[in-house]
């Protein structure tokens, strides 16, 4: 797995569906100082839509999304 964003904070939403793991996405945005990067690991399919749409509703950039063999990891920059 490539670590080629440097992200400060990860979390682990495996096996949760939407909403949870844009919630705590949300949550832990919340914690992080503008410019930083949130890196966030799910497994549900609809995860990829869901943080596109969630990355243009709140304007946290969306770095970068890696579709992996049973996971996606989501790269948000804090606006």
């Amino acid at each position: 797995m490539s670590e080629k964003h440097s992200y400060v904070l990860e979390v682990d939403a495996s096996g949760l569906v939407c909403p949870l793991p844009i919630l705590k996405a949300k949550k832990a945005l919340a914690t992080i100082e503008s410019g930083q990067i949130l890196k966030v690991i799910t497994t549900d399919k609809n995860a990829v839509k869901d943080f596109q749409a969630f990355s243009a509703q709140t304007k946290n950039e969306l770095v970068a999304q890696e579709v992996l063999d049973t996971s996606t990891v989501h790269y948000l920059k804090r606006r």
